[in-house]
């Protein structure tokens, strides 16, 4: 569930931002505090004594890790339907992003828990889609129509999914 939050909430931060979010402002975000009740005080107790219950959530460094690495999965289908939607700059811009975020795992690599390598796979598919999508692009964007570039792109997800066996 900590993954699935901070993929979530990394989403958001880099629609808002087009950066990553740290782990420290995602916990920092899950700090909450209320004024005490009055049914759960001691009825000898002042209220100026009163201290705010704090509760906190902390994401782990392997959880935020983890969060990341599934972002790119939602990274690459951004990608996919900003070209289908006629905008061919923002393919480029998580081009590098990823790419970015994949020499990060690779520094990692096996010396990181289990999970991350597994995680690592499905990044560098989701890095080679974008690519692909960016270099088709380049290289065809002129050729193609922009209104059929999405099924161009389709077309070619579903066959790099095969050829790896997804």
């Amino acid at each position: 569930g900590l993954q699935e939050y901070v993929e979530a909430v990394s989403f958001q931060y880099f629609i808002k931002t087009r950066s990553l979010i740290s782990v420290e402002e995602i916990n920092k975000q899950l700090i909450f505090t209320a004024e005490d009740r009055e049914e759960t005080t001691n009825m000898t107790s002042n209220s100026h004594d009163k201290q705010p219950l704090t509760w906190s959530l902390k994401v782990t460094p392997v959880d935020y890790l983890l969060g990341v690495a599934d972002l790119t999965g939602e990274l690459m289908r951004l990608c996919i339907s900003s070209v289908g939607n006629g905008d061919i700059d923002t393919p480029f811009e998580l081009s590098q992003f990823l790419r970015q975020i994949y020499d990060g795992f690779t520094f990692i690599g096996n010396t990181g828990p289990y999970e991350v390598s597994k995680k690592l796979y499905t990044l560098k598919q989701s890095l080679a889609k974008v690519e692909n999508a960016c270099y088709t692009l380049k290289v065809r964007g002129s050729e193609i129509p922009k209104h059929m570039l999405a099924d161009v792109f389709s077309t070619k997800t579903e066959l790099i999914d095969q050829e790896e066996g997804l």
